[in-house]
């Protein structure tokens, strides 16, 4: 409002000054420049709402004035014209294109955020991935070394010193994995794990962990036999967290992994009993689990992990897929 008061003061000053255009004082030429350097200032810097209807009305009296003298009427809206309205379109103008330079400016710095950001997600999901890849690789191995080191303290044929040897390589193990898995903490972001196919199928991966010294057995049924890609590597992380978790605080227990096609579910079965010797630790980040309980979640299945007849089952409930042509 006051805006537009100071532009319809500029223009009615140039209208006035532009009447009786016989003789011109100095002062009244002085005027014209000073209109005109007001105008354009007034363009420049100080935004007007319904700009066009202030000047309208500003020329009113103008027109007005030609029905009374024609050259007086002529001459005032051409001073108006001249001297008001032309610098004010030229510093509105430049207004305009100093605001359109700096809203460029804002775009590309916007953009430049969004590229970091951008970046800076890339790089915790690379975070992620390699924290799952860990977890997923070494956190099972060092699992094993402390399973074959339980194995070989309980061995008959062992002396005292080969035995005290083997326990403090088990707690070596033990301790290396709560490290790992502090580690992985810090690496993890809230993204979960990598959804990476594994190198073994889920077969391979018992055997593997059976020549460890783990008491473990299979049993499928022929309608899981062949799983779909996805579930089947949800089915391989079940179970190679599952036997991690075994072999870290239930040494020496047998385990048994069931995989049933049941209906549109796959179930996904690690129980172990309880453990024969005693573990080397209970504790834990628990992000193992909480990681896989998510990517379960994820498939729109759920998982279900607790103490169960003394010792410890955990259960994924996976659906089949829906456009794989197969139904239960």
């Amino acid at each position: 409002m006051r805006n537009g008061a100071i532009l319809a003061m500029i223009a009615g000053i140039s209208l006035v000054n532009g009447l009786h255009l016989d003789f011109i004082p100095v002062w009244r030429q002085l005027l014209f420049a000073v209109v005109a350097v007001l105008a354009y200032l007034h363009g420049r810097h100080l935004p007007v709402r319904r700009d066009w209807l202030v000047l309208g009305a500003v020329a009113i009296p103008g027109v007005v004035e030609l029905g009374v003298s024609l050259w007086d009427g002529v001459g005032a809206l051409m001073a108006m014209a001249l001297f008001a309205v032309l610098p004010w379109l030229a510093g509105r103008f430049r207004r305009q294109q100093a605001e359109l330079v700096e809203a460029g400016r804002q775009r590309v710095g916007q953009l430049e955020r969004e590229q970091q950001y951008t970046a800076e997600r890339v790089k915790l999901h690379e975070r992620a991935r390699i924290a799952a890849d860990m977890h997923d690789s070494l956190g099972h191995e060092l699992a094993l070394i402390a399973l074959r080191a339980g194995a070989l303290e309980l061995a008959a044929d062992m002396n005292e010193a080969n035995r005290e040897a083997a326990a403090q390589l088990r707690a070596s193990a033990v301790t290396a994995t709560d490290r790992l898995r502090r580690t992985i903490g810090v690496l993890r972001d809230s993204g979960g794990a990598s959804m990476d196919p594994p190198d073994e199928s889920i077969e391979t991966l018992v055997e593997r962990a059976g020549r460890a010294g783990m008491a473990v057995t299979l049993r499928r049924d022929e309608r899981s036999a062949v799983l779909p890609p996805l579930l089947d590597r949800a089915a391989h992380r079940v179970t190679q967290e599952s036997l991690t978790n075994a072999a870290r605080y239930a040494p020496g227990a047998e385990v048994r992994v069931t995989i049933e096609r049941r209906a549109d579910m796959v179930a996904v079965t690690v129980a172990n009993a309880p453990s024969t010797t005693e573990a080397q630790s209970t504790g834990g980040g628990g992000t193992g689990l909480a990681s896989l309980r998510e990517r379960v979640r994820l498939l729109g299945g759920t998982l279900e992990a607790g103490p169960h007849r003394a010792g410890f089952t955990v259960t994924a409930w996976l659906p089949w897929p829906k456009d794989t042509g197969e139904s239960g």
